[in-house]
């Protein structure tokens, strides 16, 4: 084999992998993204509960703190950690904290969204994708799934279902509030000051996993917060 011939094979092989990975990029891009710590929140759409039903997108809450929750009214993990939801977005939202919770109940059920709204009294922002892209674009391998978002539009914090209205939490969203400059609120301290109710006929128990946040840990420790067990997240 001459020299030229293995060039010739050489800068084939390169051009095959190059095709390779624009092909790959191309056709398979947000499946081949990670959504990481650390890295920006992507766009997505979803619609509201309203008979009328209006499109939303990651782009109306910019600027804002948001704790993005991807669930389904059948996950047994979404309704335990809805109360704990429920109770932090009541004492952080006068100081411009949002949930947005994008259930991925198929085309047809939205009454069953609604339904669970009601029961859970939820009073944060419950949006419908019965096609379930926010789970091809966010990467996400079952539900729930919670991406804490800063005001810079970065995610903080990669969670499964854990108690949201822990002190731990809590001090994370209030740092994310004070970096964003909003505005202090009494109500809105470390320590919970609205109680975790019980998810309605479930257990209160919570099994959590977060991606590690070195000063989210530090603060755990020096609450002395509980240590966090593994969960395994309800299959897709």
């Amino acid at each position: 084999m001459t020299a030229r011939t293995q060039w010739q094979i050489v800068a084939g092989v390169v051009l095959a992998l190059a095709l390779g990975v624009w092909a790959a990029t191309r056709f398979l891009g947000d499946e081949l993204r990670q959504v990481a710590v650390g890295s920006t929140a992507p766009a997505f759409a979803a619609r509201t509960l309203e008979a009328t039903p209006r499109p939303r997108t990651l782009a109306d809450y910019k600027g804002k703190v948001v704790l993005l929750n991807v669930w389904a009214t059948w996950c047994a993990p979404c309704r335990e950690e809805m109360p704990s939801m429920q109770a932090l977005y009541r004492d952080f939202a006068p100081r411009g904290f949002e949930i947005v919770a994008v259930s991925i109940d198929q085309a047809g059920d939205e009454q069953k969204v609604r339904d669970f709204v009601q029961e859970f009294g939820l009073t944060f922002d419950v949006l419908h994708d019965p096609a379930g892209e926010i789970q091809r674009i966010y990467a996400t391998t079952g539900v729930p799934e919670n991406f804490v978002i800063g005001a810079d539009g970065v995610v903080r914090k990669k969670a499964y279902a854990q108690d949201w209205n822990s002190p731990a939490n809590r001090a994370l969203i209030a740092r994310l509030l004070d970096e964003a400059g909003a505005p202090p609120a009494p109500s809105a301290t470390v320590q919970p000051t609205t109680p975790t109710a019980a998810a309605p006929g479930g257990d209160t128990r919570m099994q959590v996993e977060v991606v590690p946040d070195s000063e989210v840990r530090a603060m755990a420790r020096a609450g002395g917060a509980a240590a966090a067990t593994t969960p395994t997240p309800t299959p897709r």
